[in-house]
């Protein structure tokens, strides 16, 4: 039994799908105007994790994952617009397309690299204007929208000649702000918005807004405009999901407006449906404990990691090292860690074949409940450190990592760069005589043969094993990337 926090109802749910031929879910994907940044990389993992899961419990062909590309977006434009302004050629409608390409390639191939896979549908709002524009004007005949009132407006409105907004009404639906858990007037409050002159209440937001000639636009009942940024995760989910699918994913920092808002839209215009089920939100990310930002230097995309030479892999390992409900802390040590760790257990499984093996029980009873990440990793390295000499519990290791993207064949190439590999590929050989090198130590320290365990530990030491000893009378020992055998062999 899967269980999952659901941000709706503030609890941990047992989930049970609508249909277990057909689960369903919608994560918001980028607003593809740049690069991704290394907190965009962070949900994409997250819910990569639960597609695999979901696919394991369900059957791969039993779960549909849709992620959206916002392709007609305000910052696209303005993105559009300085490149133009410095001289790139074409119109600024040209301008625009090339950026969404350019950077929805850019999306895959760095997404690729953290070894998600592909949602079966990857919709692009730009090719779902029909369905925005027929739910717009549900909305409006069921009083759950309006064309902006406007003083000048002229006494016969021309769609043509005199482009509207279309908003939508925060107040004709009673339940607004229960995701957030604020009350309309305590977000206006907190919000401080201030009263536009086309809107009839503060919250009311824009479903529909009026474009210019040079900026993308499509004909409408309310003349040339384009979508506002929530009716698209609206339509395009209804198009591919149904009114009534099982999770909603995102960012913490969807959760108001955007979820709060596509919540409104999609209830009012299919009432009696539920619309989401479950509702997953995952906590934003830090750089060596602050706030990511390009004032304080520590802003950086995922493409900037990995052309310094942090594989993707190991980025992934970094994400999955913390739970997705928690603010997560990227660092330096913990990726050093984290390479360090898939370093060992690729060394383990080189070769392996995973056909037909079933991942270890406690590593997917860790990802059940809740999409623990972090505690299904403490499980591998328990299984790590208990798996058997042969093929079969190789297999069963290397099937648990993959159940969370980690290990997985085509991945690997990283580890040939890191002449490490080598020691850990023979070290696994090795690994018996230096526990029995440890072993002595610790006995001959028992019994206050100091001579004895400085002599052990000082060979261990030459050749390129360090040796921790712990107050408590245990041990723990490291490998260099250099490590002569002679010597260690040598040590009786």
């Amino acid at each position: 039994m899967i269980r999952l926090h659901n941000t709706k109802t503030r609890a941990k749910e047992d989930f049970t799908p609508i249909d277990p031929k057909n689960v369903r879910m919608y994560v918001c994907g980028p607003t593809v105007y740049d690069r991704a940044h290394l907190g965009n990389g962070r949900p994409v993992v997250v819910f990569d994790v639960l597609y695999r899961l979901l696919r394991h419990v369900y059957g791969a062909d039993h779960v549909t994952y849709v992620r959206n590309f916002t392709d007609v977006d305000d910052k696209i434009n303005a993105t559009a617009l300085a490149r133009q302004q410095a001289g790139a050629a074409g119109t600024l409608e040209d301008l625009i397309h090339q950026r969404t390409e350019e950077t929805i390639q850019w999306y895959h191939d760095d997404m690729d690299a953290l070894g998600a896979l592909r949602p079966n549908f990857e919709p692009r709002a730009t090719a779902y204007i029909a369905p925005m524009v027929a739910m717009i004007t549900d909305l409006i005949a069921k009083g759950h929208a309006y064309v902006e009132d406007r003083a000048d407006a002229p006494a016969h409105y021309d769609p043509a000649g005199d482009p509207r907004h279309v908003l939508f009404s925060v107040r004709s639906y009673k339940d607004y702000g229960h995701l957030s858990g604020r009350s309309v007037d305590d977000m206006i409050a907190g919000a401080r918005v201030e009263v536009a002159n086309n809107k009839r209440d503060p919250m009311d937001f824009v479903l529909w807004k009026p474009s210019s000639g040079d900026e993308p636009g499509w004909d409408s009942p309310w003349g040339r405009g384009r979508p506002g940024w929530h009716i698209e995760c609206s339509a395009m989910s209804y198009e591919l999901l149904g009114p009534s699918f099982d999770i909603h994913g995102g960012g913490l920092d969807l959760q108001f407006p955007h979820h709060e808002n596509e919540i409104a839209q999609s209830r009012c215009a299919h009432p009696g449906e539920g619309f989401a089920q479950v509702w997953m939100h995952n906590e934003m990310l830090q750089v060596e404990g602050k706030k990511m930002s390009k004032s304080l230097g520590n802003f950086f995309t995922v493409r900037d990691l990995l052309e310094q030479g942090v594989p993707g892999e190991v980025i992934r390992m970094v994400y999955l090292g913390t739970h997705y409900s928690k603010p997560m802390d990227w660092t330096k040590e913990k990726a050093q860690q984290a390479e360090a760790t898939l370093l060992k257990w690729r060394a383990l499984v080189a070769d392996v074949d995973v056909a037909g093996a079933e991942p270890d029980h406690t590593v997917l009873a860790a990802l059940e409940d809740d999409l623990n990440t972090s505690g299904a990793i403490s499980a591998l390295h328990a299984v790590f450190n208990h798996v058997d000499t042969g093929g079969l519990g190789k297999a069963s290791f290397k099937a648990s990592a993959n159940i969370l993207g980690l290990l997985q064949d085509g991945m690997g190439a990283w580890v040939q760069d890191r002449k490490i590999l080598e020691w850990f590929i023979e070290g696994e050989h090795l690994r018996p005589k230096i526990e029995a090198i440890v072993q002595r130590i610790l006995e001959a320290r028992q019994s206050k043969d100091y001579e004895t365990a400085d002599a052990l530990k000082n060979g261990l030491t030459s050749a390129g094993i360090s040796l921790s000893l712990d107050r408590d009378g245990g041990a723990t020992f490291k490998r260099g990337p250099t490590v002569n055998k002679m010597a260690l062999e040598a040590l009786k």
